[in-house]
């Protein structure tokens, strides 16, 4: 596993292309826990982008990808994006993954964007906090255990608005009783 600081590098490659080619994006995933108080080792970089920019610049985007020196499949690349599905591209400079989301989990989530100081005099798009929060849901009714701690610190840090926000997801998406069930678990053992 790697400290949030060995990603610097690859974060940056990828940027590079995103910014050049006009894609939306925003850091989301393990790095939320570092941006949002509770730093936790994760073994890749997840990030959003924007589907209809990634669709239009799919051929330029991979072109870029593959000159900046990320190995991936470009026909899977190609095909995750139609069908808006998680697509990886690999650093092999930095041995480091990447898992690009061509989709919004949250819908307009690219347009709640805060910019935050990910390394020292670096400022990128990372995902609010309360869509952070509602997607960490999603996951955790998709069977993720590793979110269900992440859900509850991130939700110690929402203000009442991001809170609420969190709340009526959780109701128009039918998560109600296992928000409450997550939030009311303990984070250490008796």
């Amino acid at each position: 596993m790697f400290p949030i600081s060995a990603f610097q590098d690859t974060v940056l490659k990828l940027v590079s292309v995103l910014q050049r080619n006009k894609v939306a994006f925003h850091l989301t995933g393990g790095v939320t826990g570092s941006a949002y108080g509770e730093p936790r080792l994760t073994q890749d970089i997840d990030i959003v982008i924007e589907n209809s920019a990634a669709t239009e610049r799919a051929v330029q985007l991979a072109d870029e990808f593959s000159l900046v020196g990320f190995l991936f499949d470009r026909n899977a690349m190609s095909i995750a994006i139609e069908q808006k599905r998680m697509f990886q591209l690999f650093d092999p400079d930095e041995s480091l993954k990447l898992d690009l989301y061509p989709r919004e989990l949250i819908g307009g989530e690219l347009s709640r964007s805060n910019q935050m100081e990910i390394f020292e005099n670096i400022i990128l798009p990372i995902v609010s906090r309360q869509d952070a929060a509602s997607s960490k849901l999603v996951w955790i009714s998709k069977g993720s255990h590793k979110s269900r701690r992440d859900l509850r610190q991130l939700m110690l840090r929402c203000s009442k608005t991001e809170q609420d926000f969190v709340t009526e997801f959780a109701a128009e998406n039918e998560l109600t009783s296992l928000l409450q069930q997550v939030l009311q678990e303990a984070d250490e053992l008796p």
